[in-house]
């Protein structure tokens, strides 16, 4: 905890963009700065390079973010606001199985849509641990489980919290581990872990 907080204002915007013109060079910032991860790894990640492919000069890139660690900051907020959102949704799906396999895609596209930036992106948060994000995210997947499997009839083989906190470990686990063995293919991972999930509530999952 006392790390996390000293670190705290380093990892901060300068400040948060209000008008329209600055959002868009963050967006223009933000973008950049994934592509640079994608296209020349963590080595090559500077922020000249990050200004270079946004279009902007260093100096923009300075306006808003203190340093790089600031600005990988902001990009896993914006990759992980993304997952959260999409989660949210699931959470308000017709029916729970609907739900539930919605968390699954949701997980996989968050980890295959880009591989090598998420990739990257994994190992800087756990380094960076930046506002709390890791807690979002556990947080936002585990409230869903819950309220799915609250929903669910038969209900799940424990109690929902038990299983909730264990789907939870399922879909991480699977999903990281295909991130780090450099896996491409969103549709062969989604129905592995669409079928742990499924199989270990007991449900059929529609799936060849």
């Amino acid at each position: 905890m006392t790390a996390r907080t000293a670190r705290g204002p380093l990892l901060k915007p300068r400040k948060n963009p209000e008008q329209s013109r600055s959002a868009e060079t963050v967006r223009m910032i933000l973008e950049g700065a994934a592509r640079v991860l994608e296209e020349r790894g963590l080595a090559g990640y500077t922020t000249n390079a990050v200004a270079e492919r946004a279009g902007v000069s260093v100096g923009s890139v300075y306006q808003y973010f203190p340093g790089k660690d600031a600005l990988t900051a902001a990009l896993v907020a914006r990759e992980t606001g993304l997952l959260i959102a999409a989660v949210h949704a699931a959470a308000e799906a017709a029916t729970p199985e609907l739900g539930l396999r919605r968390i699954v895609q949701a997980a996989v596209a968050h980890q295959m849509s880009r591989p090598r930036l998420a990739l990257l992106l994994d190992r800087e948060e756990n380094r960076l641990q930046p506002a709390d994000s890791l807690d979002a995210v556990h947080r936002a997947i585990s409230d869903a489980f819950l309220t799915l499997l609250a929903r669910l009839e038969p209900g799940p083989p424990v109690a929902i919290e038990i299983a909730a906190g264990d789907l939870f470990a399922v879909v991480r686990g699977m999903v990281d581990a295909a991130g780090e063995r450099g896996e491409q293919a969103g549709d062969a991972l989604e129905h592995r872990v669409l079928r742990a999930v499924f199989g270990y509530l007991g449900l059929p999952t529609g799936l060849p």
